[in-house]
């Protein structure tokens, strides 16, 4: 008997109509075309304008699109897992109401946060479930709305982020395809660099918080910087090593889009050329969560059975790691 893996059969993605450029910006904070550009990629981001709609909306219009694509009835979805750092609201689950809205009726479901990499753990939850055999088909969603937390007065937060989400559907895989492996790591001492200050139970909502604005994304944008470029790019490395992997043998880094630099030295560390690398971070900014699976949203027609993957994620808390994986199907 073949061992079973875990394959991504399927994707769907969505991003907000309404488009914040870089040109917008320069009329609101202290900055510019050029400056933003050099320094992290990113020419444009989408945000979500309807009124009273959150993470939630654009999870469920990126799951709508993979089940229209894909043609796989909501019925037979067994698990439905939502990575987000922006949740609709507190204690009551996003994945448990997006699950409802696009019919997985028959579906358990929950919420997964490790802000950047949440969708890259995400991956491991999924293939972990489908591995054991007790589900066939595991619905993946990446989806965020930054634009919620983001202060747009702080120009070295409000550049960076923007709003979107992506869908994955994971099914049992007799071909070798699928994911491989993973290397996924977290240190707690990240947690001083980038965080929300208030909201949580250390410091409820009050008057004063909401005063001082500390329900916005603070980020030590050099701290984080340093941590991230080393960390991607050795988990990526390690991962190519322990499966005998050279530059030649992977077809696509598929990297978070937090900043082009980032991403430059990660591709250096393995050695994988530039028409190798998923980019649209000039497209969307980062989109937290949803970066890996909008990348795989906006490259799938490119993508052939057997082609070898490098996932790579690195995000607050701190939360980071690699995941390599072989795609299981011709678009």
């Amino acid at each position: 008997m073949k061992k079973q893996t875990a394959a991504i059969t399927a994707v769907g993605g969505y991003v907000p109509d309404f488009v914040l450029s870089n040109k917008v910006l320069e009329t609101m904070v202290d900055t510019n075309d050029e400056w933003i550009t050099s320094r992290t990629g990113i020419k444009e981001r989408r945000i979500l304008k309807k009124e009273n709609e959150g993470t939630s909306y654009l999870a469920i219009k990126a799951a709508e699109d993979l089940i229209k694509k894909s043609g796989v009835d909501p019925l037979e979805i067994d698990f439905v897992l939502v990575a987000t750092a922006t949740p609709d609201i507190p204690v009551a689950s996003t994945a448990a109401y997006v699950a409802s809205q696009i019919g997985a009726v028959n579906a358990f479901s929950y919420d997964l946060q490790a802000a950047c990499s949440s969708f890259l753990f995400g991956m491991s939850t999924a293939a972990s479930y489908i591995e054991s055999g007790r589900y066939k088909k595991v619905l993946l969603i990446g989806a965020d709305k930054m634009s919620s937390i983001i202060d747009y007065t702080d120009r070295t937060t409000c550049i960076i982020f923007g709003d979107g989400a992506g869908a994955a559907l994971f099914e049992p895989n007799e071909e070798g395809l699928g994911l491989q492996d993973e290397y996924l790591r977290s240190d707690g001492i990240g947690r001083q660099f980038l965080k929300i200050d208030a909201g949580g139970s250390i410091l409820p909502a009050s008057e004063e918080t909401i005063k001082n604005k500390r329900h916005f994304v603070y980020q030590d944008g050099k701290s984080v910087f340093k941590f991230a470029v080393s960390n991607m790019a050795d988990v990526s490395a390690l991962i190519m090593e322990r499966n005998n992997l050279g530059h030649e043998d992977v077809q696509w880094l598929v990297p978070h889009q937090a900043n082009k630099r980032i991403i430059d030295a990660t591709a250096n560390r393995m050695g994988v050329d530039r028409d190798k690398v998923m980019i649209n971070i000039h497209k969307y900014g980062n989109t937290t969560s949803a970066t890996l699976p909008l990348l795989l949203f906006d490259y799938e027609k490119q993508l052939k059975k057997g082609d070898n993957l490098i996932f790579a994620a690195f995000g607050g808390g701190f939360t980071w790691g690699s995941i390599y994986l072989k795609w299981a199907y011709n678009s």
